[in-house]
């Protein structure tokens, strides 16, 4: 999964819980997918900060 594809997906959740009336077992499951999404979207921020550096040093 790329980063966009994250962000969207986030995004995505953010606005069904904005607009929609979820049960707590959604609003559980969308919140754990979130978090998943999260995860990933700051390791791929930290290796891309990681190759900048490694070429910046070069």
């Amino acid at each position: 999964m790329t980063y966009k594809e994250a962000i969207t997906e986030i995004e995505a959740i953010l606005k069904s819980l904005r607009e929609e009336q979820n049960s707590i077992d959604t609003l559980s499951e969308r919140v754990a997918r979130a978090t998943e999404l999260i995860a990933l979207c700051r390791e791929k921020l930290r290796k891309a900060e990681s190759d900048v550096n490694k070429v910046l040093e070069e």
